[in-house]
């Protein structure tokens, strides 16, 4: 189904996907198939900062970016797309996206891969499972973080963000296909899957401020 087109300009959206952008990344996706998907905010902490930008690529390179205002509450149609159980949705570090998208949108996405938890169990031979490390291992291209940390909810984004947000989920395709074989020759698959499904149980720990639970020492008491 994948065509490996980045090629496409981005789309760039406020709010929400038009019905028209919507009904194109599901028929690219068809039955079980995939959505690369990336979240820009303000911060790292989802009660303190706002989700700014969800961007997304399907498997016929089409890339979407829909800018999220200021307490905004929902997006019905990204909603659908998210939590549509024929989509695979592809995240890097699915739990910190999960949690804006629940805390902000209401959205609880599912079904999930997460790269980063695919890395960690199938690249045990490194320490590194950034984003940008796996792009130059598996796809050999050299992404450019430099505007991972710039101001995200400003109305119109620089040419360098939309670029860079476009090159945060091109590759997640293909990075999970790679991974994905690379657990299975490995016999870690079945694993990842269990350790995707408890992604949802960790993003509510986080948000109720929980996220020191498997921890030997809760922080805020240390010393005991």
């Amino acid at each position: 189904m994948a065509n490996n087109n980045h090629n496409n300009r981005p789309v760039i959206l406020k709010n929400d996907l038009t019905p028209e952008r919507l009904a194109i990344h599901l028929a690219a996706a068809g039955d079980k198939g995939f959505l690369a998907v990336d979240c820009e905010m303000m911060g790292l902490k989802p009660v303190r900062d706002r989700l700014c930008l969800v961007q997304m690529a399907d498997e016929n390179g089409n890339i979407t970016l829909v800018q999220i205002a200021t307490d905004q509450q929902e997006a019905p149609n990204l909603k659908i797309l998210l939590e549509s159980e024929k989509v695979v949705k592809i995240f890097h570090f699915a739990r910190a996206d999960l949690a804006f998208l629940r805390y902000q949108l209401g959205i609880l996405v599912n079904p999930v891969f997460c790269t980063k938890i695919g890395s960690k169990l199938a690249r045990t031979y490194t320490d590194r499972h950034g984003l940008r490390e796996l792009a130059r291992e598996f796809v050999g291209i050299d992404l450019n973080k430099n505007q991972q940390s710039s101001d995200w909810g400003k109305e119109n984004l620089s040419p360098e963000q939309i670029e860079y947000a476009a090159n945060d989920v091109i590759f997640l395709i293909q990075l999970k296909t790679i991974l994905e074989k690379v657990l299975i020759r490995e016999n870690r698959f079945e694993l990842a899957e269990k350790c995707f499904e408890q992604i949802h149980l960790m993003v509510e720990l986080d948000l109720l401020e929980y996220e020191f639970v498997f921890e030997h020492n809760n922080p805020a008491k240390s010393g005991r």
